[in-house]
């Protein structure tokens, strides 16, 4: 499973360490991955993301994985994220036409 977040995209970037005398040798900067469970409310039931703790905050930011889903463009999301967006668009379709 590669190091990226689901929703911000971030990722391994690299960098040195430098020892007080100036020796630089190669580290990796890893972003900070949770894997957290999302209620979606259209539906009823959790959805496993592997989010960064940004992405979580982008996510609470908009109102909750649904609300985010909606208002994001296809080509931002992940191909996973894509067909949960599938799913809750089908799922409030109805709901919405009432």
């Amino acid at each position: 499973m590669a190091r990226r977040c689901a929703v911000t995209g971030k990722g391994v970037q690299t960098g040195n360490n430098v020892s007080h005398s100036n020796i630089k040798s190669k580290r990796r900067f890893l972003p900070n991955l949770q894997v957290t469970s999302l209620m979606s409310e259209s539906l009823n039931r959790t959805i496993r993301v592997r989010v960064s703790t940004h992405g979580l905050r982008t996510i609470e930011h908009m109102g909750g994985i649904d609300a985010f889903l909606r208002k994001t463009a296809n080509a931002d999301l992940t191909p996973e994220l894509r067909r949960i967006k599938r799913l809750v668009v089908k799922a409030t379709a109805p709901a919405e036409a009432a």
